[in-house]
């Protein structure tokens, strides 16, 4: 039975080892080794997400362009070709007597029929829009803000992404080794209770409590095993990378303290995209205001306009004619005072949500940074634990042979150093994860390479 499972996990590690190395083998060679700085600059070039997001950006910026000609001088060109009938009557006044003598009616009737083309060209600048042109501009303005934070929001959830998928890779590789590690262990301590058993110096149960203990680390060998290859997969999609990655930024913990809470609080309030984007709301929502109350002003436009076919116009179409105009709606189906109100209530709910998402990003950011630090001395404080385990285990081991400990004590001191060994990575794993999340409620998650290059305490 021990050389069957033996050889199974051996045959386990070797497709544990070709799915490590790619999620589609067949198509592929050796994974790309990357370290997290390059795995952050590969993501920002390739990422399909921050992609959309800059094109959004390229798009508002473009619309903001637009507006800044508003207010110029506005040509238009008309041609119209025109059939038509016109019908002039001409009274006579005093020479209707004269010419009732000669059988001509008072008044005279004219009636034309022709064919006309009619090319004109029309000129037309504002003078006053009653704001409609500044509440334009400002929200083109206040649209490009928004993408641009939501570029930066985009950015900054695709980093945290990256460390969840990059670590958490990590995580499963040293997790899978220390399965590894507990399987063997066990294999060798099976190995000793069936010579002991033989040589009659321990029961048969104690050997079979073994036999289970190592069956049991057979199992969760396997699922590492699984856990690894969907990390893998996740990470290798997320950097486009066919072949698979490895990560060769090891998990790790800087020793010393983070910097003060309150300074991550004011880099937060200063520098979180989301807070520029609720801004950029709010001004847009203002920039509403504006457009809703030149409505319930006038406009004043000059115009000017040129017929370039004087001889077949019409005879109340002038030769050419400039003027300045004055437009105000005295009366409209909908009620402007009230659209007035609305954009107003707009502004109030967009100051409210700002208000609030500056509380909510100081609760966020108070929480990460007590985890980050929770973590990091969880880290340390299993050093300790880590020490204690391993030499337990050697103790355990040695005592065994000699007969003076049963075999649930060696089964307890194996399990017992591969549990230290899992919080361990687990910890430093959650170090990184919650240094992710301060870093990217505080809006300074690009410095999160240089905060991992400062770990002072890196697993193996």
């Amino acid at each position: 039975m021990t050389g069957v499972l033996s050889m199974r996990i051996l045959a386990l590690s070797l497709l544990s080892t070709l799915s490590c190395a790619s999620p589609v083998f067949a198509q592929t060679s050796e994974p790309l080794g990357l370290d997290y700085r390059s795995a952050q600059d590969r993501l920002l070039q390739r990422s399909d997400a921050i992609e959309a997001a800059a094109a959004n950006l390229r798009g508002k910026e473009a619309q903001e362009g637009a507006t800044r000609t508003l207010g110029r001088l506005d040509v238009d060109v008309e041609a119209q070709l025109l059939e038509y009938q016109k019908t002039l009557y001409l009274p006579l006044g005093s020479l209707a007597p004269v010419a009732e003598s000669f059988g001509i009616r008072d008044p005279l009737k004219f009636r034309q029929e022709r064919t006309s083309a009619r090319p004109i060209v029309t000129a037309t600048l504002p003078f006053y829009t009653g704001g409609q042109i500044s509440g334009t501009r400002a929200g083109a303005r206040a649209q490009v803000a928004q993408a641009k934070a939501d570029r930066d929001l985009a950015v900054d959830n695709a980093l945290v992404q990256l460390v969840q998928a990059y670590y958490g890779q990590q995580l499963a590789e040293r997790a899978l080794g220390i399965r590894r590690d507990v399987l063997d262990g066990l294999n060798r301590h099976v190995a000793d209770a069936v010579k002991l058993e033989q040589a009659r110096f321990i029961s048969r149960a104690q050997r079979l409590q073994a036999e289970v203990a190592r069956d049991d680390a057979a199992r969760e060998y396997e699922k590492a095993i699984s856990d690894l290859g969907t990390a893998n997969a996740a990470l290798a999609g997320m950097l486009r990378a066919p072949a698979g990655v490895h990560p060769l930024s090891p998990l790790g913990v800087n020793s010393q303290p983070l910097e003060p809470l309150e300074s991550f609080k004011a880099a937060a309030l200063y520098a979180h995209p989301q807070l520029a984007r609720l801004q950029a709301l709010e001004d847009q929502a203002r920039a509403g205001v504006t457009l809703q109350q030149s409505k319930l002003r006038p406009t004043i436009y000059g115009f000017g306009q040129y017929n370039f076919d004087t001889r077949n116009s019409l005879l109340t179409d002038p030769d050419w004619s400039v003027g300045v105009g004055l437009k105000y709606k005295l009366m409209s189906g909908a009620g402007r005072q009230q659209q007035v109100e609305a954009a107003r209530a707009t502004v109030a709910q967009a100051e409210a949500g700002l208000r609030e998402a500056r509380t909510q990003l100081e609760i966020g950011v108070t929480k990460a940074w007590g985890e980050t630090e929770a973590a990091r001395r969880r880290f340390l404080l299993l050093d300790s634990a880590l020490a204690s385990a391993t030499e337990n285990l050697r103790l355990q081991t040695l005592s065994f042979r000699e007969q003076q400990v049963t075999s649930l004590d060696v089964i307890d001191a194996q399990l017992g150093l591969g549990r230290a060994r899992v919080q361990r990575a687990q910890a430093a794993n959650d170090y990184v994860q919650a240094l992710a999340q301060l870093l990217s409620l505080s809006g300074q998650m690009a410095r999160m390479p240089d905060y991992l290059a400062r770990a002072d305490k890196v697993i193996p």
